[in-house]
């Protein structure tokens, strides 16, 4: 469902429930028919569900783990032209493990079961649509037994992560293995790092810095919605902007700078308290602040600086510190890849007292989560990185609301608060209306702090 293109599909055009193939045909006429198990084989089917930029960038990697055999046999989406276009840079990529035939594209908001549908327990599920459907189709999944690759964020409110890790326990009781798109997580450079400094490198962690500082990213700001495109698809369209949607670029940008920091520090926050604001919204119509400010509270009485801004013609940053009381560490230093991690025995990055540094060339931690993950499938070994990629959804949305409210939100606050932004969100069909409406002046109700003290903003229309 993630997708940035016009709405220009009917119902006509929305293709039905496909035939399901049964058996293993090579290429014809340039259509790729879907593969199909053979009797002893022990090849992995995919389905990519929600076909945008990162959908299509999981599916690569899943395609791309050394030793693996595993195909994609289906895609859903609901934009026919992003289904297409991402079928079509993965044939070009992975000729020999791409088996989607026509039939096996599937477009509409129920395309995720049909999709689904083509995969047999023990094959995966990719989902990568915004995060607003994330419970409903992980809830389906566990229904057809199959494994679960899911982008991050998993959540952006409490009903949904309560639902999440409710959904999780059916997971578990029947072995399926969940992997959570953190995939920091699996940088083997962080993992190091991560271990030196529960072994004491830097002594007790008293403070963490994180900065995501940058120009507009994805669809985060977007101008009034064109007439002709339906606001709900519009909406999924610019899913970034929306709070129902992503959490907003918050969750769904900061999320990995706050997930690394609470890693290192083997703990997640207590309470938050935060400012933000809009320098100048003209014409742009959607909820996000373009800059945030958040303070995080260990249990410990520990400090956690998060800055975040989405503004041009500013200073970038895209980095992660930690400090203790013997030294401090980087985390990372200029994004996802490399982390160029680093301990040093005082408080500032001198390269006279460094301590250790990752080595170099760093592996691609999006494809090293991809190898995680399939060797598990492969040896049937415990997997399953739901929990955590719930609580950090939830650390997340804690500090996207203190800012938007003004208030000190706490983790169970958030975890408790009844709010849920897209309750029917199951229930959506083509012609249904928006979680969230634009007023007449094609714009959307905006979080103002000391205004929305109990939710970030008013109830869905």
């Amino acid at each position: 469902m993630n997708t940035l293109s016009a709405h220009n599909n009917t119902r006509r055009d929305f293709l039905k429930n496909a035939t399901r193939a049964t058996a293993g045909l090579s290429v014809l006429s340039g259509i790729t028919i879907p593969y199909v198990h053979a009797q002893g084989d022990d090849t992995v089917r995919a389905a990519l569900i929600g076909c945008g930029g990162r959908g299509a960038g999981a599916a690569s990697n899943s395609m791309s783990v050394g030793n693996a055999s595993i195909r994609l046999v289906a895609m859903a989406d609901v934009q026919k032209d992003r289904l297409n276009a991402a079928h079509e840079a993965l044939s070009q990529k992975h000729p020999d493990k791409m088996s989607v035939s026509e039939d096996a594209k599937f477009i509409g908001f129920d395309a995720y079961k049909q999709a689904v549908d083509m995969l047999k327990p023990g094959d995966v599920a990719i989902f990568a649509t915004p995060p607003a459907f994330r419970w409903v189709h992980f809830k389906y999944a566990i229904e057809k037994g199959v494994n679960i690759f899911m982008e991050k964020p998993l959540a952006v409110d409490g009903p949904t992560a309560k639902r999440m890790l409710e959904l999780n326990e059916e997971a578990k009781k029947k072995g399926l293995k969940v992997a959570v798109g953190l995939m920091c997580r699996h940088c083997k450079i962080r993992k190091e790092l991560y271990n030196r400094v529960q072994d004491g490198a830097i002594g007790d962690l008293v403070l963490a810095r994180a900065y995501r500082m940058q120009a507009p990213v994805a669809s985060c700001f977007s101008k009034r919605r064109p007439e002709e495109t339906p606001e709900l698809i519009w909406q999924i369209q610019r899913f970034h902007s929306f709070l129902w949607a992503s959490g907003g670029a918050y969750s769904d940008f900061f999320i990995h700078n706050i997930d690394e920091a609470c890693w290192m520090k083997n703990d997640w926050p207590v309470e938050a308290q935060a400012s933000g604001g809009r320098t100048d919204r003209g014409e742009y119509v959607d909820q996000n602040f373009d800059h945030y400010s958040v303070e995080y509270t260990w249990k410990d009485g520990s400090k956690f600086f998060f800055e975040g801004r989405n503004i041009t013609g500013c200073r970038n940053e895209f980095s992660t510190t930690i400090h203790g009381t013997k030294g401090s560490a980087i985390v990372s230093s200029a994004g996802h890849l490399p982390a160029r991690s680093a301990i040093f025995k005082g408080q500032r990055r001198n390269s006279e007292e460094t301590v250790w540094r990752g080595e170099s060339p760093e592996p691609n931690p999006y494809q090293l989560e991809w190898d995680d993950f399939l060797h598990a499938i492969r040896n049937n070994e415990s997997y399953n990185e739901m929990e955590r990629g719930v609580q950090a959804s939830l650390v997340t949305s804690m500090g996207r609301m203190a800012a938007h409210t003004g208030q000190i939100i706490t983790y169970d606050q958030m975890l408790n608060c009844p709010h849920e932004f897209a309750p029917d969100v199951d229930k959506l069909t083509l012609d249904s209306p928006a979680p969230i409406r634009e007023d007449a002046n094609g714009r959307y109700p905006v979080p103002l702090p000391g205004v929305n003290r109990d939710r970030e903003y008013a109830a869905p229309a």
